[in-house]
């Protein structure tokens, strides 16, 4: 089986990467002459994804003109959340709600999303239907993350996330998720870390741990590192 529609999430305000994301949304952001919203759409077509939702609150217009200027080759729905951010957890919901669709892959386009990924997201997603699970997180460890800042949120037991005095593992911005989790939510503003947080106290939070080094917009200082290189 394959996942039919792709979720980028494109609303944040990018703050840490002030002055820079004043003016341009951090998606348009670019590393050798690319937008790391360009390069997350590639993977997704790489995926074989029938269609993408795109969620916008900053900045809105220059990413819905972008796509428009651009002409994709697959069909792009910008979903505008209109009188506040959602967060990421209202932010999927809005967009899942506009399709008829039951599993879900979501991207952070602040992760640069090179093609040596797509054997990894693909074995990710024959590992969530295979065992017929309702959501899995795409890990890699701390080593491997060009920002050194970043500490370990989890660890990974017979590929059940937890977390404990290890979490040598950090999410990279890749997930999987089914419709059903979101059932007893509504659309408002609450992080898709709420949902992590339960599923992962009843033993249900699956995960998958990527080997590719790990490029991630966190701040200026780190883009401007990756501009030089």
């Amino acid at each position: 089986m394959r996942i039919k529609t792709a979720l980028i999430l494109c609303a944040g305000f990018g703050s840490r990467l002030n002055p820079l994301t004043l003016k341009t949304p951090k998606p348009l952001l670019k590393l050798n002459d690319k937008t790391m919203l360009e390069v997350c759409i590639n993977l997704t077509l790489k995926l074989g994804v029938q269609k993408i939702f795109i969620n916008t609150f900053h900045l809105g217009d220059q990413i819905s003109k972008f796509i428009k200027n651009k002409k994709f080759p697959i069909n792009i729905q910008i979903i505008k959340e209109e009188n506040e951010i959602l967060n990421t957890g209202g932010g999927i919901l809005n967009l899942i709600n506009n399709s008829d669709d039951s599993d879900f892959i979501i991207f952070n386009p602040d992760t640069l999303w090179h093609k040596d990924y797509l054997h990894e997201i693909t074995q990710m997603q024959n590992f969530y239907f295979s065992n017929k699970l309702n959501n899995v997180l795409l890990l890699s460890n701390k080593e491997l993350s060009f920002d050194k800042n970043f500490l370990g949120d989890f660890t990974l037991e017979n590929n059940l996330i937890k977390k404990n005095e290890k979490n040598d593992l950090i999410y990279i911005g890749c997930q999987i998720l089914n419709k059903s989790l979101f059932k007893e939510y509504r659309v408002s503003n609450f992080s898709i870390t709420k949902i992590w947080d339960n599923l992962r106290k009843e033993n249900k939070l699956n995960g998958f741990q990527s080997k590719k080094k790990f490029y991630h917009l966190t701040n200026l200082d780190v883009f401007k590192k990756l501009k030089d290189l």
